[in-house]
C-alpha cells in the first residue's frame, strides 16, 4: 500500500502569524493534530504539530500571543504519494515525529500520520492467521 493510499488530503495551511490558539482551534475543528504551516517569505512550508503546542504550553508560554513561526519544525522530512507505507513509517520512527508532509509537484497535497497508517495495516493483519 502507498502513501497516497492512506493519506489525509484535506491538508490544514496556516500562516506563520497565526497565534498557537488560533492554530489550535482550527486543529481541533478539523481534527487534525498538524498544520502546514506556509511562510512564503521565508523558509517555505514547515508544520506545526499538537505536541509543539504542548510543549509551549508547559514552557508556561501564552497561546495567545506565541504564534506559528516560532514553534514551527522548518527542517521537514518530506513523503511522496508513491512512498510505500513502510518507507514512511520507517522515515517516522527514524525521526522520531508522527507526520510527513506529502508533496507532489514541489507543493503539500496530504499529510500521513501514524495513526492512518495504522488504519491501514490494522484491517489487513486482522486476516493473518494466528
Amino acid at each position: 500500500m502507498l502513501v497516497r493510499d492512506a493519506m489525509s488530503t484535506a491538508v490544514l495551511t496556516i500562516g506563520p502569524t497565526h497565534t498557537l490558539r488560533q492554530a489550535a482551534r482550527l486543529m481541533s475543528a478539523r481534527r487534525v493534530g498538524a498544520a502546514v504551516v506556509l511562510d512564503e517569505d521565508s523558509s517555505g512550508l514547515g508544520i506545526l504539530t499538537e505536541r509543539d503546542i504542548l510543549n509551549s504550553l508547559a514552557l508556561g508560554q501564552n497561546p495567545d500571543t506565541e504564534t506559528a513561526c516560532t514553534h514551527t519544525t522548518t527542517d521537514v522530512v518530506f513523503a511522496a504519494s508513491g512512498w510505500t507505507l513502510e518507507e514512511a513509517a520507517s522515515a517516522m520512527a527514524h525521526g522520531g515525529f508522527r507526520h510527513l508532509i506529502v508533496l507532489d509537484d514541489g507543493g503539500p497535497v496530504g499529510i500521513v500520520s501514524v495513526r492512518d497508517i495504522i488504519r491501514c495495516w490494522a484491517p489487513a493483519r486482522q486476516q493473518i492467521p494466528a
